[in-house]
């Protein structure tokens, strides 16, 4: 298995990046698809619309929205297409809008693929 980093969408892309899929359901407001530099979109290995509204970024349900979401990975047959990305690349960047870094699904996602 390549190296899983997460990297905000909003910062520039890093020649040591490898392989960028951005792991959002929306694209990231005022992000060019040039200035993302994305390998691939994998949007359904990102939260339920439900599930982020419930979350809504909010640090004090960081916890249990990490619960829930594993949960969803845990059936989501998108995940097998995200780790053969990871499975194909020696790193592999998973690109996210949120504006808090601490307080991302990224993370989440990144720690529950290391598992």
């Amino acid at each position: 298995m390549g190296e899983v980093r997460i990297a905000r969408a909003y910062d520039a892309a890093e020649p040591d990046d490898g392989f960028r899929v951005l792991v959002d359901r929306m694209w990231p407001r005022g992000v060019s698809k040039l200035r993302a530099a994305l390998d691939a979109w994998m949007k359904d290995v990102a939260p339920t619309p439900e599930l982020r509204r419930w979350w809504d970024h909010d640090p004090a349900r960081l916890d249990e929205f990490a619960a829930r979401y594993r949960a969803e990975l845990d059936d989501n047959p998108a995940v097998a297409e995200l780790r053969a990305a990871i499975d194909a690349h020696p790193v592999v960047t998973l690109v996210y809008g949120a504006r808090d870094p601490r307080v991302s699904h990224a993370a989440v996602l990144r720690d529950h693929l290391a598992r």
